[in-house]
């Protein structure tokens, strides 16, 4: 998977704008379990090809986490038709990421 960096320049266009459903992954590059899940985002974006999958740098898109509430990293967003459908925080196995999406 090469990695889609979500910025507030894109954001409309990526995720707003999508017509497929998106996973945004609110991240750091200094957090543990955000580098944890990485590997497992992945594997879910490999196996999950009709998912659109993001990743969102908190340090360098404070307004997009705060427009997100981002309180605690990794949280992982979903977006369907734009709007934000459900969302978690904390490492997410395969399952969970799968369970996140329905």
């Amino acid at each position: 998977m090469s990695e889609l960096a979500i910025t507030k320049s894109n954001f409309k266009t990526e995720v707003t704008e999508s017509d497929r459903t998106v996973l945004l992954d609110f991240w750091a590059p200094w957090c543990g379990p955000c580098r944890m899940q990485g590997p497992v985002l992945a594997s879910f974006a490999d196996m999950h090809p009709e998912i659109k999958v993001g990743k969102v740098n908190v340090d360098e898109e404070q307004e997009l986490a705060m427009n997100f509430r981002v309180m605690s990293i990794p949280m992982l967003a979903v977006f369907k038709n734009g709007k934000l459908v459900n969302q978690t925080i904390g490492l997410q196995s395969i399952e969970g990421l799968e369970n996140l999406i329905k």
